[in-house]
Parts: C-alpha cells; sequence; structure tokens
C-alpha cells in the first residue's frame, strides 16, 4: 500500500504542482503581450493564452491539494510523520500554497483585469514584475521540498 501512495504522491506532484509552475512562471509574459498590443492583437492571442494560463494555475491548485493527502497518508504508512524533514517540508508545502492562493492568483487576475481596461492600482509591467518574483519564489520552494523529500535529512537510507 506504501508504494501505491508514493506512486499517487509523486504522480500529483508532477502533474499539479508541475503544471503550476510552467504556467505561472508562463503567465506574465503573454499578459505584458497583452497589454503592450493596447488591443491591437487582432485575435486577443496573447490575452487568451493569459487567461487559459490563469484557469491552468486554479484549476491545478484545486487537483494540488492531493500531493499533502498522499503525501501525508505515504509519511504515516512509513511511520515518518514526527522526522524533521518531513515536517519542513509540510511548512514550506503551506507557505507555498498561501503564495500561490493568496499572492500569485490574485496578482494574476489583476493583470487580467488590466488587459481587459479595468482600472488597477499599478501599471501592467510592474504587476508582471511582482508576479514574476512571486512565481520564483513558489517554484524555489517547491524545488527545496523536492530535495528534502529526495535527501531526507538523517535518513538511515544513506540517500
Amino acid at each position: 500500500m506504501t508504494k501505491v501512495l508514493l506512486s499517487l504522491h509523486v504522480l500529483a506532484a508532477i502533474l499539479a504542482v508541475g503544471s503550476i509552475t510552467v504556467a505561472a512562471s508562463m503567465f506574465p509574459r503573454y499578459a505584458l503581450q497583452a497589454s503592450a498590443s493596447g488591443g491591437q492583437d487582432p485575435d486577443a492571442r496573447a490575452a487568451s493564452i493569459a487567461a487559459l494560463l490563469h484557469k491552468i494555475c486554479r484549476g491545478y491548485a484545486v487537483a494540488g491539494l492531493a500531493v499533502p493527502v498522499f503525501g501525508l497518508a505515504t509519511a504515516a504508512a512509513l511511520g515518518v510523520l514526527t522526522d524533521a524533514w518531513l515536517i519542513a517540508s509540510l511548512a514550506l508545502t503551506v507557505i507555498a500554497a498561501a503564495i500561490l492562493a493568496m499572492a500569485i492568483l490574485p496578482g494574476q487576475q489583476r493583470l487580467l483585469a488590466l488587459i481587459q481596461g479595468s482600472p488597477t492600482q499599478d501599471g501592467p509591467r510592474a504587476a508582471a514584475t511582482r508576479l514574476t518574483m512571486l512565481t520564483g519564489i513558489f517554484n524555489v520552494i517547491w524545488t527545496i521540498v523536492v530535495i528534502l523529500m529526495i535527501v531526507r535529512p538523517g535518513s538511515t537510507t544513506g540517500a
């Protein structure tokens, strides 16, 4: 059962978190292209791509809830719920989820509103820059979590 849970955990992480990191990283570029065109993009391609990337981020954020669920189930089956590497990974996962839910997704919505002509507090370049930085932090946090999952400091496996 542990192998099944671990497989589901890894698959969920690859599919959900991987999709979010790629889509969130690409979003600012297309949002800026759409805002820079000033309505001159005849087929609204950049704006459509930005909107699609935002939908991908939102949808996979919900699917991404499976990652810690399967991860905790795996950890319980392995008896490592109190290991420092797991607790650190969980804390980083909560931080990454908070950044996604409270900063990246709302930032994407603000940029989409700006593209559609709704007034916002700052311009598209400043908003895209902030979003790029937040997405980078999000991605670095997930990189650290992956490293913790593989190296597992204090592990007796010798990894």
